[in-house]
């Protein structure tokens, strides 16, 4: 099985937290956000995974040596491929036709989630969606009796149905969705003047493949700070369930202080008097003194002090020095006064 990773958006939505690094490559409990996403997929799939590949933009060579690294870390040969323009997600996916072949999953780099990736024999590929109580800023499938897939509706204006796609995908045969997504570039099939999966989606439904709406019990959104926090708090609570939450390393230095649980604790990190969690992620080699830090995502290298941090999401290399706050601040800034 091969699986294709179309994460060519830098995130703005998500700024200042992307103007340095993609928004998949932002650390949640203490992992990228694209790895906990292939991770989850490659440890649910039943068959083995071959090659992931990367769909970006104009990264740089650090960003794809850590992609690749990642694919690597789980038995994978990782690749990567680019997305020159933002000409949709049907083109997106179709600038990883090298791998669309066979078995593949596509999986938007937008969320993370808990899912099986179980394809019944019967149906050509599995949507994967979640029951949404207001669809209509969403792409939903339409369902008939027996639960097959016969119609996608895109932000629905009238009720047609509330399972919403979440950008997560399984197709049985690579190469049909392959010729399906060149079917549209060469004959110009846009909306918005961008090349859409579901027009392929529709397609192949109506030429007789069959499609199922897949069950995820959780969704889980990245895209700005508030939910990138509020997801960081539940990654954490579900591995603390499933008993795969790291240990605060040995490199660590916890002196007078408290961590509630859970928590992820990178290495190198010094906390000295303060109490920190539940569901806080420091990110490697930051100090944490004087403070109280509870339901945060504090990026590595950070330096926080005389802080009282909730709903916190604090940057690489970033300084934080008094001032209660639901913070949210990027990349190497400084908040406070140090000497103060």
């Amino acid at each position: 099985m091969n699986i294709i990773v179309p994460m060519a958006g830098r995130g703005s939505r998500l700024r200042p937290h992307t103007l340095t690094v993609p928004k998949p490559l932002v650390p949640v409990a203490g992992k990228p956000i694209v790895e906990r996403l292939v991770e989850d997929i490659v440890r649910t799939a039943h068959d083995g995974v071959d090659n992931i590949c990367f769909v970006t933009g104009e990264f740089g060579e650090d960003v794809e040596r850590e992609l690749v690294a990642v694919a690597e870390r789980l038995g994978a040969k990782g690749h990567i491929r680019y997305q020159d323009q933002p000409l949709g997600t049907a083109h997106a996916i179709l600038c990883g036709k090298d791998f669309l072949d066979g078995p593949v999953v596509v999986a938007f780099a937008d969320t993370l989630f808990r899912a099986g990736f179980t394809i019944d024999p019967e149906a050509d590929g599995v949507l994967f969606c979640q029951r949404i109580e207001d669809p209509s800023a969403f792409g939903v499938v339409v369902t008939n009796d027996t639960g097959t897939i016969v119609d996608y509706v895109e932000k629905p204006q009238e009720w047609v149905g509330d399972l919403a796609m979440i950008g997560i995908y399984a197709f049985k045969d690579g190469a049909r969705l392959n010729r399906e997504l060149q079917y549209l570039i060469d004959n110009n099939v846009v909306k918005g003047g961008e090349y859409q999966l579901p027009d392929a989606l529709r397609n192949m439904t109506r030429d007789g493949l069959k499609f199922i709406p897949g069950e995820v019990s959780e969704w889980m959104d990245c895209g700005n700070k508030a939910v990138t926090v509020e997801t960081n708090s539940r990654i954490l609570g579900i591995l603390e369930e499933e008993r795969r939450l790291d240990p605060v390393p040995a490199s660590a230095t916890v002196v007078d202080s408290v961590i509630l649980p859970p928590c992820h604790i990178g290495e190198g990190v010094v906390i000295e008097r303060s109490v920190i969690g539940p569901h806080v992620t420091l990110g490697a080699g930051t100090v944490v003194t004087d403070s109280r830090v509870s339901n945060a995502l504090v990026a590595g290298d950070s330096h926080i002090e005389h802080a009282v941090l909730d709903g916190a999401m604090i940057g690489a290399h970033a300084s934080w020095h008094g001032t209660p706050d639901d913070a949210s601040i990027g990349d190497y800034c400084t908040v406070g006064n140090p000497q103060g």
